[in-house]
């Protein structure tokens, strides 16, 4: 549980471009989840959208080794400078408390940002095609070869607000030589806006922007843009399924499978963790699990996982809500749960603070593996069981930003790798939220950023 401030420091989140810092007239408030409001964020109209997109397309692009030393460079700043006046315990104070994440999430994402950011010389050189290179004076295109090239020389990123992690992505691209503008999320703006500061101090000051608009302008940012990176749910997906120039991250729909030739009993405690683990509110967490077997078999799962889940989440922190949010998640559950059978507490919203609330975890058994139910998404930990059998083929299992086949079956789990719609493919007892610098967790940023040219000289 987060520790219970009764103070804060009134803040505002504005706009930074190489232009220097720009407070707009308009501006929506940073509240607490209990609705205290503790600053303010900056809503930029769309001309000064246009003009910030003008000067990152006229930055300039630096050599590729500099770009990577200052990148690592802005890594240390952001895990220890002190940054927009906070520490880094500040700032982790201020994530934990506007956002309601948890602190130990917050500080671990901390972390894991700045080692993906320090990883990153060695995580492009598995990304950039076997023989591209990456400079006009690389010996090799004497003979001619391919020439690594950006499709754009300007990204625009939909920031989400669910956890600090998500902003270890797009870092990347101020490495493959992209000016990156960044709109933030107004639930948790601080982590971009920390991560900014870090780039501009390091010496790239010109090729990032920080960006804050209001909805009604924050499509000049995919306008603007040569190339996007949205964040949303299902509907910010199906918004931007024909504009290729457009990466959605969208819902993640993780699913762990458990198959008859191994004992689920043995593995309640990496299912429990992929279902919990990051506040239960990450892409990666996994939604439903499939278990082999017949309805006796599921519904004795799902009463293990939740005596599981209940002593997890008592040994955890849990992400805070408003409390009204919290009663609306916990309607919305009861709501598309109709038909399945519920294990755990009855009673979901438990108030830790007045105006403020987490959700105990959700354990439901839904009647097959194809019931609609099992691609619910919530942001907290929410599974929904169902029986499978492996006659019955993958389809239960595709859409899946990750699967976990905790199998012994070879044959079953090659059939998972070669689904299109499968991000990720963990095989064994690994967790839903596993993730490695270099290992892609949608596929490489690049892929959408980057293609090949034919050069010599």
């Amino acid at each position: 549980m987060n520790t219970p401030h009764t103070t804060a420091e009134f803040t505002h989140v504005d706009a930074i471009t190489g232009a220097g810092e720009y407070r707009a007239r308009a501006g929506r408030p940073l509240t607490l989840p209990d609705g205290t409001e503790i600053g303010t964020i900056s809503e930029v109209p769309r001309l000064y959208v246009t003009r910030a997109f003008a000067r990152l397309a006229q930055a300039p692009v630096l050599p590729y080794e500099r770009r990577l030393e200052l990148v690592a460079k802005a890594a240390d700043l952001f895990e220890n400078a002190v940054l927009e006046g906070r520490t880094v315990d500040d700032y982790l104070d201020l994530v934990s408390r506007c956002a309601g994440v948890p602190r130990a999430i917050a500080h671990a994402s901390v972390a894991a940002i700045a080692r993906t950011l320090r990883a990153l010389p060695d995580t492009l050189a598995q990304e950039i095609p076997r023989g591209a290179v990456t400079g006009i004076d690389d010996p090799r295109l004497r003979d001619g070869a391919a020439y690594w090239a950006r499709r754009g020389k300007t990204l625009a990123v939909h920031a989400s607000g669910n956890t600090p992690g998500v902003h270890s992505l797009w870092p990347s691209a101020l490495a493959l030589g992209y000016a990156v503008a960044v709109r933030p999320s107004s639930r948790e703006p601080f982590t971009p806006q920390r991560l900014v500061r870090a780039f501009r101090e390091a010496g790239l000051a010109e090729q990032v922007a920080l960006l804050p608009t209001g909805h009604d302008v924050a499509d000049a940012l995919i306008e603007q843009a040569d190339r996007a990176l949205v964040y949303g749910g299902q509907a910010v997906v199906d918004k931007y399924a024909a504009n290729p120039a457009v990466l959605t991250q969208g819902p993640g729909r993780s699913k762990t499978l458990v198959t008859n030739d191994v004992d689920w009993r043995a593995h309640l405690d990496t299912v429990a963790a992929s279902v919990a683990g990051l506040g239960g509110a990450a892409c990666t967490c996994t939604t439903a699990v499939l278990v082999e077997g017949d309805a006796a078999t599921a519904d004795a799962f799902a009463a293990a996982l939740a005596e599981r889940l209940a002593a997890y989440a008592a040994e955890h922190p849990r992400v805070e809500l408003p409390e009204a949010t919290a009663r609306q998640l916990a309607d919305h559950v009861e709501q598309i749960a109709v038909g399945t059978t519920g294990y755990g507490p009855a009673e979901l919203v438990q108030i830790v603070r007045p105006g403020t609330a987490v959700l105990r975890p959700v354990v439901r058994v839904a009647p097959d593996a194809r019931a609609p139910v099992l691609g619910a998404e919530l942001p907290f930990p929410c599974v929904w069981i169902a029986p499978f059998d492996r006659a019955e083929g993958i389809g239960p299992l595709a859409g899946s930003l990750v699967v976990t086949a905790i199998t012994e079956d070879t044959d079953f789990a090659q059939r998972l790798l070669d689904e299109p719609s499968i991000s990720n493919v963990y095989i064994g007892a690994h967790t839903t939220t596993w993730m490695k610098p270099g290992v892609p967790h949608d596929g490489y940023l690049s892929e959408h950023l980057m293609t090949t040219k034919g050069v010599i000289r």
